[in-house]
Protein backbone atom coordinates (compact mmCIF):
# COMPACT_ATOMS: atom_id res chain seq x y z
CA UNK A 1 0.00 0.00 0.00
CA UNK A 2 1.44 3.19 -1.00
CA UNK A 3 0.50 6.81 0.00
CA UNK A 4 -2.12 7.25 -3.24
CA UNK A 5 -5.80 8.28 -3.70
CA UNK A 6 -6.35 4.66 -5.22
CA UNK A 7 -5.42 3.31 -1.19
CA UNK A 8 -6.40 6.23 0.88
CA UNK A 9 -9.82 7.06 -0.19
CA UNK A 10 -10.62 4.09 1.96
CA UNK A 11 -11.16 4.25 5.74
CA UNK A 12 -9.83 0.45 5.81
CA UNK A 13 -6.45 1.40 4.67
CA UNK A 14 -6.34 4.76 6.92
CA UNK A 15 -6.79 2.40 9.92
CA UNK A 16 -4.35 0.16 9.14
CA UNK A 17 -2.07 2.69 8.45
CA UNK A 18 -3.08 4.03 12.02
CA UNK A 19 -1.68 0.72 13.53
CA UNK A 20 2.45 1.50 13.66
CA UNK A 21 1.58 4.42 16.01
CA UNK A 22 -0.90 2.43 18.05
CA UNK A 23 2.07 -0.05 18.83
CA UNK A 24 4.28 2.39 19.11
CA UNK A 25 2.42 4.01 21.84
CA UNK A 26 0.89 1.65 23.24
CA UNK A 27 0.46 1.53 27.27
CA UNK A 28 -1.11 -0.88 29.39
CA UNK A 29 -2.83 1.30 32.55
CA UNK A 30 -4.65 0.71 35.21
CA UNK A 31 -3.91 -3.28 35.32
CA UNK A 32 -3.34 -3.82 38.49
CA UNK A 33 -6.87 -5.30 39.80
CA UNK A 34 -6.77 -7.86 36.60
CA UNK A 35 -3.21 -8.91 37.20
CA UNK A 36 -3.33 -9.64 40.67
CA UNK A 37 -6.90 -11.63 39.57
CA UNK A 38 -4.51 -14.32 37.29
CA UNK A 39 -2.09 -14.71 39.48
CA UNK A 40 -4.37 -15.93 42.30
CA UNK A 41 -6.48 -17.77 40.21
CA UNK A 42 -3.83 -19.33 37.54
CA UNK A 43 -6.22 -19.48 34.84
CA UNK A 44 -7.36 -17.07 32.20
CA UNK A 45 -10.38 -17.52 29.94
CA UNK A 46 -10.58 -15.16 27.16
CA UNK A 47 -13.87 -14.87 25.19
CA UNK A 48 -15.02 -13.05 21.83
CA UNK A 49 -16.08 -13.61 18.70
CA UNK A 50 -14.21 -13.21 15.25
CA UNK A 51 -11.19 -10.74 15.20
CA UNK A 52 -11.83 -9.92 18.92
CA UNK A 53 -10.64 -13.53 19.53
CA UNK A 54 -9.10 -15.62 16.85
CA UNK A 55 -5.63 -13.16 16.55
CA UNK A 56 -5.99 -11.25 20.20
CA UNK A 57 -6.17 -14.64 21.83
CA UNK A 58 -4.33 -17.47 20.21
CA UNK A 59 -1.31 -15.03 19.64
CA UNK A 60 -1.22 -14.19 23.64
CA UNK A 61 -2.12 -18.21 24.27
CA UNK A 62 1.35 -19.36 22.05
CA UNK A 63 3.57 -16.25 23.41
CA UNK A 64 2.57 -17.65 27.10
CA UNK A 65 3.74 -21.35 25.75
CA UNK A 66 7.19 -20.18 24.03
CA UNK A 67 8.31 -18.05 27.30
CA UNK A 68 7.21 -20.98 29.65
CA UNK A 69 4.13 -19.26 31.48
CA UNK A 70 3.48 -21.73 33.72
CA UNK A 71 -0.37 -19.72 33.48
CA UNK A 72 -3.16 -21.94 31.96
CA UNK A 73 -4.59 -20.11 29.20
CA UNK A 74 -8.18 -21.04 26.81
CA UNK A 75 -10.13 -19.67 24.21
CA UNK A 76 -13.38 -20.29 23.25
CA UNK A 77 -16.53 -18.35 21.59
CA UNK A 78 -19.22 -17.44 23.81
CA UNK A 79 -21.86 -19.64 22.92
CA UNK A 80 -19.57 -22.71 23.18
CA UNK A 81 -18.27 -21.47 26.77
CA UNK A 82 -21.60 -21.46 28.16
CA UNK A 83 -20.98 -24.91 28.34
CA UNK A 84 -18.17 -24.72 30.40
CA UNK A 85 -17.09 -24.60 34.17
CA UNK A 86 -15.39 -21.19 34.17
CA UNK A 87 -15.87 -20.54 37.77
CA UNK A 88 -11.98 -21.15 38.59
CA UNK A 89 -10.86 -18.62 35.44
CA UNK A 90 -10.29 -15.37 35.37
CA UNK A 91 -12.69 -14.35 31.62
CA UNK A 92 -11.63 -11.28 29.64
CA UNK A 93 -14.26 -11.02 27.19
CA UNK A 94 -13.23 -8.82 24.21
CA UNK A 95 -16.01 -6.72 22.16
CA UNK A 96 -15.46 -3.79 20.01
CA UNK A 97 -18.97 -2.98 20.01
CA UNK A 98 -19.45 -4.11 23.44
CA UNK A 99 -22.73 -5.01 22.93
CA UNK A 100 -21.43 -8.64 20.93
CA UNK A 101 -24.47 -11.17 21.66
CA UNK A 102 -22.81 -14.36 22.13
CA UNK A 103 -20.13 -12.24 24.66
CA UNK A 104 -22.51 -10.52 26.77
CA UNK A 105 -25.03 -13.98 27.14
CA UNK A 106 -22.04 -15.63 28.49
CA UNK A 107 -21.01 -12.80 30.58
CA UNK A 108 -24.15 -12.26 31.75
CA UNK A 109 -24.89 -15.77 33.02
CA UNK A 110 -21.71 -15.88 34.75
CA UNK A 111 -22.20 -12.56 36.53
CA UNK A 112 -26.30 -14.06 37.70
CA UNK A 113 -23.66 -16.98 38.85
CA UNK A 114 -21.85 -14.80 41.19
CA UNK A 115 -18.64 -14.90 39.25
CA UNK A 116 -16.18 -12.34 40.18
CA UNK A 117 -13.46 -12.45 37.78
CA UNK A 118 -14.97 -10.87 35.14
CA UNK A 119 -12.90 -8.03 32.76
CA UNK A 120 -14.07 -6.74 29.46
CA UNK A 121 -11.69 -5.17 26.51
CA UNK A 122 -13.99 -3.02 24.28
CA UNK A 123 -13.58 0.24 21.72
CA UNK A 124 -16.66 2.12 23.08
CA UNK A 125 -17.65 3.75 26.83
CA UNK A 126 -20.41 3.28 28.66
CA UNK A 127 -21.47 -0.42 26.98
CA UNK A 128 -23.26 -3.37 27.89
CA UNK A 129 -20.24 -5.18 28.40
CA UNK A 130 -19.11 -2.86 30.94
CA UNK A 131 -21.95 -3.88 33.27
CA UNK A 132 -20.86 -7.27 32.83
CA UNK A 133 -17.32 -6.93 34.18
CA UNK A 134 -15.78 -5.78 36.96
CA UNK A 135 -13.59 -3.63 34.93
CA UNK A 136 -13.56 -2.69 31.09
CA UNK A 137 -10.45 -1.67 29.32
CA UNK A 138 -11.20 0.86 26.72
CA UNK A 139 -9.22 0.73 23.38
CA UNK A 140 -6.89 3.91 22.53
CA UNK A 141 -7.51 3.59 18.71
CA UNK A 142 -11.11 4.34 18.62
CA UNK A 143 -14.20 2.40 16.48
CA UNK A 144 -13.37 1.42 13.05
CA UNK A 145 -15.44 2.83 10.44
CA UNK A 146 -14.57 0.08 8.16
CA UNK A 147 -16.45 -2.95 8.69
CA UNK A 148 -12.95 -4.85 8.75
CA UNK A 149 -11.38 -4.63 12.19
CA UNK A 150 -7.85 -4.09 11.91
CA UNK A 151 -6.01 -1.92 13.92
CA UNK A 152 -8.39 -2.95 16.77
CA UNK A 153 -7.15 -6.55 16.07
CA UNK A 154 -3.45 -5.33 16.67
CA UNK A 155 -4.41 -2.79 19.93
CA UNK A 156 -6.22 -6.24 21.39
CA UNK A 157 -3.33 -8.50 20.67
CA UNK A 158 -0.92 -5.96 22.01
CA UNK A 159 -3.15 -5.35 25.57
CA UNK A 160 -3.27 -8.96 26.16
CA UNK A 161 0.70 -9.67 25.02
CA UNK A 162 1.91 -7.04 27.69
CA UNK A 163 -0.76 -8.28 30.14
CA UNK A 164 1.15 -11.76 30.12
CA UNK A 165 4.25 -10.35 29.88
CA UNK A 166 3.38 -8.14 33.04
CA UNK A 167 2.27 -11.13 35.53
CA UNK A 168 5.76 -12.56 34.34
CA UNK A 169 7.39 -9.48 35.32
CA UNK A 170 8.58 -8.42 32.29
CA UNK A 171 7.58 -6.30 29.94
CA UNK A 172 7.73 -5.94 26.10
CA UNK A 173 7.76 -1.87 25.76
CA UNK A 174 11.52 -1.66 24.93
CA UNK A 175 10.17 -3.97 21.91
CA UNK A 176 7.26 -1.69 20.76
CA UNK A 177 8.66 0.84 18.50
CA UNK A 178 10.93 -1.28 16.76
CA UNK A 179 7.76 -3.59 16.11
CA UNK A 180 5.70 -0.73 14.98
CA UNK A 181 8.75 0.29 11.67
CA UNK A 182 8.81 -3.31 10.84
CA UNK A 183 4.96 -3.35 10.69
CA UNK A 184 4.85 0.19 8.67
CA UNK A 185 7.48 -1.37 6.38
CA UNK A 186 4.95 -4.62 6.15
CA UNK A 187 2.27 -2.32 5.31
CA UNK A 188 3.93 -0.90 2.55
CA UNK A 189 6.02 -3.01 0.89
CA UNK A 190 5.23 -3.72 -3.07
CA UNK A 191 3.53 -6.82 -3.50
CA UNK A 192 5.09 -7.85 -7.49
CA UNK A 193 1.75 -8.12 -9.64
CA UNK A 194 1.88 -11.36 -10.89
CA UNK A 195 1.15 -12.59 -7.38
CA UNK A 196 -1.96 -10.11 -6.99
CA UNK A 197 -3.19 -11.32 -9.94
CA UNK A 198 -2.41 -14.90 -9.07
CA UNK A 199 -4.52 -14.38 -5.60
CA UNK A 200 -7.28 -12.03 -6.97
CA UNK A 201 -7.99 -15.25 -9.92
CA UNK A 202 -7.48 -17.90 -7.23
CA UNK A 203 -11.22 -20.25 -6.82
CA UNK A 204 -9.94 -20.18 -3.19
CA UNK A 205 -7.04 -18.62 -1.28
CA UNK A 206 -6.04 -20.54 1.40
CA UNK A 207 -3.70 -19.47 4.42
CA UNK A 208 -1.12 -22.20 5.85
CA UNK A 209 0.59 -21.45 9.37
CA UNK A 210 1.07 -21.62 13.25
CA UNK A 211 -1.91 -21.51 15.22
CA UNK A 212 -1.01 -18.37 16.39
CA UNK A 213 -3.96 -16.46 15.31
CA UNK A 214 -2.62 -15.00 12.22
CA UNK A 215 -3.49 -16.81 9.01
CA UNK A 216 -6.67 -17.45 10.94
CA UNK A 217 -7.37 -14.06 10.94
CA UNK A 218 -6.17 -13.28 7.39
CA UNK A 219 -8.78 -15.98 6.52
CA UNK A 220 -11.43 -14.37 7.81
CA UNK A 221 -10.17 -10.72 6.70
CA UNK A 222 -10.29 -12.40 2.69
CA UNK A 223 -13.78 -13.32 2.86
CA UNK A 224 -14.40 -9.25 4.45
CA UNK A 225 -11.37 -7.79 1.94
CA UNK A 226 -11.44 -9.42 -1.17
CA UNK A 227 -14.94 -11.05 -0.99
CA UNK A 228 -13.41 -14.17 -1.94
CA UNK A 229 -13.33 -17.75 -0.61
CA UNK A 230 -10.65 -18.48 1.65
CA UNK A 231 -10.17 -21.41 4.22
CA UNK A 232 -6.72 -21.46 6.75
CA UNK A 233 -5.09 -24.59 6.89
CA UNK A 234 -3.46 -24.91 10.36
CA UNK A 235 -0.21 -26.27 11.08
CA UNK A 236 1.08 -28.76 8.41
CA UNK A 237 -2.60 -29.77 7.25
CA UNK A 238 -1.57 -28.41 3.98
CA UNK A 239 0.36 -31.59 3.64
CA UNK A 240 -2.54 -34.01 4.77
CA UNK A 241 -4.66 -34.38 2.84
CA UNK A 242 -6.12 -31.17 1.43
CA UNK A 243 -4.52 -31.58 -1.91
CA UNK A 244 -7.52 -34.15 -2.93
CA UNK A 245 -9.91 -31.56 -3.34
CA UNK A 246 -7.81 -28.65 -4.34
CA UNK A 247 -7.57 -26.82 -7.75
CA UNK A 248 -4.66 -25.76 -10.17
CA UNK A 249 -6.30 -21.47 -9.93
CA UNK A 250 -6.46 -21.93 -6.11
CA UNK A 251 -3.68 -20.53 -3.81
CA UNK A 252 -1.96 -21.17 -1.00
CA UNK A 253 -0.59 -17.90 1.37
CA UNK A 254 2.20 -20.25 3.69
CA UNK A 255 2.26 -17.53 6.84
CA UNK A 256 5.77 -17.92 8.88
CA UNK A 257 6.23 -21.38 7.10
CA UNK A 258 7.98 -24.33 8.79
CA UNK A 259 10.85 -24.44 7.01
CA UNK A 260 11.00 -28.44 7.22
CA UNK A 261 7.90 -28.43 5.35
CA UNK A 262 8.59 -26.21 2.36
CA UNK A 263 9.83 -28.95 -0.05
CA UNK A 264 6.84 -31.28 0.84
CA UNK A 265 4.51 -28.52 0.46
CA UNK A 266 6.55 -27.98 -3.20
CA UNK A 267 6.06 -31.59 -3.96
CA UNK A 268 2.26 -32.31 -2.80
CA UNK A 269 0.32 -28.67 -3.71
CA UNK A 270 2.89 -26.90 -6.11
CA UNK A 271 3.73 -30.10 -8.17
CA UNK A 272 0.89 -32.30 -8.30
CA UNK A 273 -1.90 -29.77 -7.93
CA UNK A 274 -0.03 -27.65 -9.64
CA UNK A 275 -1.44 -24.48 -7.79
CA UNK A 276 0.21 -20.89 -6.80
CA UNK A 277 1.84 -21.01 -3.08
CA UNK A 278 3.52 -18.31 -1.75
CA UNK A 279 5.50 -17.47 1.38
CA UNK A 280 5.52 -14.61 3.85
CA UNK A 281 8.83 -15.29 5.80
CA UNK A 282 12.00 -13.19 7.55
CA UNK A 283 13.90 -14.73 4.84
CA UNK A 284 14.16 -16.16 0.83
CA UNK A 285 12.27 -19.65 0.48
CA UNK A 286 11.73 -21.84 -2.58
CA UNK A 287 8.64 -19.91 -3.16
CA UNK A 288 7.82 -16.89 -4.60
CA UNK A 289 8.42 -14.70 -1.14
CA UNK A 290 6.92 -11.56 0.65
CA UNK A 291 9.68 -10.77 2.94
CA UNK A 292 9.64 -8.84 6.38
CA UNK A 293 11.20 -7.70 8.77
CA UNK A 294 12.14 -9.92 12.00
CA UNK A 295 10.69 -8.22 15.27
CA UNK A 296 11.11 -10.92 17.49
CA UNK A 297 8.02 -12.14 19.99
CA UNK A 298 6.22 -9.17 17.99
CA UNK A 299 6.42 -10.42 14.39
CA UNK A 300 2.72 -11.63 14.76
CA UNK A 301 1.95 -8.37 13.96
CA UNK A 302 4.34 -7.74 10.96
CA UNK A 303 2.97 -10.86 9.73
CA UNK A 304 -0.81 -9.60 10.33
CA UNK A 305 0.41 -6.23 8.60
CA UNK A 306 1.92 -8.03 5.48
CA UNK A 307 -1.12 -10.17 4.86
CA UNK A 308 -3.52 -6.90 5.09
CA UNK A 309 -1.07 -5.65 2.63
CA UNK A 310 -1.71 -8.45 0.04
CA UNK A 311 -5.44 -8.77 0.93
CA UNK A 312 -5.46 -4.64 0.24
CA UNK A 313 -4.20 -5.00 -3.29
CA UNK A 314 -5.99 -7.65 -4.06
CA UNK A 315 -8.95 -5.84 -3.31
CA UNK A 316 -8.24 -2.90 -5.18
CA UNK A 317 -7.50 -4.92 -8.08
CA UNK A 318 -11.44 -6.73 -7.90
CA UNK A 319 -12.85 -3.07 -7.61
CA UNK A 320 -14.17 -3.84 -4.03
CA UNK A 321 -15.37 -1.15 -2.03
CA UNK A 322 -12.99 -2.09 0.90
CA UNK A 323 -15.06 -0.35 3.72
CA UNK A 324 -18.56 -1.71 2.82
CA UNK A 325 -19.20 -5.54 2.41
CA UNK A 326 -22.40 -6.12 0.88
CA UNK A 327 -23.60 -9.00 3.68
CA UNK A 328 -21.13 -8.40 6.59
CA UNK A 329 -22.20 -6.71 9.36
CA UNK A 330 -19.90 -3.88 11.44
CA UNK A 331 -21.60 -6.13 14.56
CA UNK A 332 -22.06 -9.33 13.28
CA UNK A 333 -24.87 -10.37 15.98
CA UNK A 334 -25.49 -7.69 18.15
CA UNK A 335 -27.10 -8.18 21.52
CA UNK A 336 -30.45 -5.78 21.90
CA UNK A 337 -31.27 -5.26 25.87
Amino acid sequence: MKNEEKYTQFSLVQEMMETPAILKNFKLEDADAVIAAIKAAGKVFFTGEGSSRIFPAKNAMCQAMAAACDLNFQTEGGRQACDYDLSDFVVFGASNSGSTKEVICLLDGLKKAGHKNIFGLTARQDTTLSKMAQQTFVLKCGWEQAVAATKSVAEQGIFYQELIAQIQGKTIAGNLAAAAAAVEDALTTDIAPELTKAIANAGTIYFAGRNDGVAEELTLKTNEITRKKSDYLEGTYAVHGIEEVMNADDVVILINPFKEELEKIKETLADVVGLTVIAVSTEDTIFPTIKVKDAGDLSTYVYLAAGWNILIEVGISLGVNLDKAERARKVGNEFVG
